[in-house]
């Protein structure tokens, strides 16, 4: 497993993680207390917290979002 970090500004307000594996990665996003659901259309990350609505773009083969707690986990599956 390999872990990337970085805080994006425009997109999520906190910290973004990837996780990388053999199998395929995962992206976890802290988009603050909040309590909401996640999923994943076309290409986006749609979050819904608290009566707000955040959209982010999310990296190619993401096929699931969870969020709990304020925390958004989107699996990608390997393409090869």
């Amino acid at each position: 497993m390999t872990g990337n970090s970085r805080s994006v500004s425009g997109e999520v307000n906190g910290l973004v993680r990837r996780y990388d594996y053999e199998d395929g990665a995962v992206v976890v996003a802290d988009v603050g207390p909040a309590d909401g659901h996640a999923e994943v259309v076309d290409g986006t990350a749609v979050v819904v917290a608290d009566g707000d609505q955040q959209e982010f773009d999310v990296p190619a083969g993401a096929s699931r979002a969870v969020m709990n707690n304020g925390i958004v986990t989107i699996e990608m599956e390997d393409s090869a």
